[in-house]
């Protein structure tokens, strides 16, 4: 499965992709803007095992962002369970040579299309740390709402961050 909008392409992952991850996500710039989760420094047994859990979903949820056939990050969603089962959150990075090109709003437009139409999501939402202005900015462009600022709600590498809070109402449904 893939998404595209002739620019980039959204595609499940190859296990031939582990190297081309493991150059981008060992940043300790990638990584402090993520969830401990993330490991830093990020090695080839980390990426060997996100592919493994990111292929075989069904439907698929995490994506290798591609330009021009070059792997320039991921995207994906966490669909909720329960009471949360329309909702998902949503999450991306992109490697530090391909700032600035456009492909995280880019992949969050298709990423939030596909959620929308496809698994028919009604909300999708998603934190960022108070020092992530350019996150901040794909996600408004995308037509995201700032719902509140979590006040100290973040620890990362020791410092206490604020978390500010967006989501996307799906108003097709």
């Amino acid at each position: 499965m893939f998404l595209t909008d002739h620019s980039i392409l959204l595609r499940e992952f190859r296990k031939k992709d582990a190297k081309d991850i493991l150059r981008l996500a060992n940043n300790i710039n990638i990584a402090k803007n993520l969830r401990d989760g993330f490991p830093y420094p990020y090695t080839l047994k980390d990426a060997h095992r996100f592919i493994k859990n990111a292929t075989g979903q069904n439907p698929p949820c995490h994506f290798a962002i591609e330009y021009k056939g070059e792997y320039v990050g991921n995207s994906g969603l966490a669909v909720g369970e329960d009471v949360y089962r329309q909702s998902a959150e949503i999450g991306y990075f992109i490697g530090e040579p391909y700032w600035g090109n456009g492909f995280a709003t880019r992949a969050v437009k298709l990423l939030v299309n596909y959620a929308f139409t496809q698994l028919k999501i009604l909300r999708i939402h998603t934190g960022v740390y108070d020092y992530n202005d350019a996150s901040m900015k794909v996600l408004e462009k995308c037509g995201f709402k700032k719902e509140g600022i979590f006040e100290k709600a973040i620890t990362k590498y020791d410092n206490i961050y604020d978390e500010h809070r967006y989501a996307l109402i799906n108003k097709g449904l």
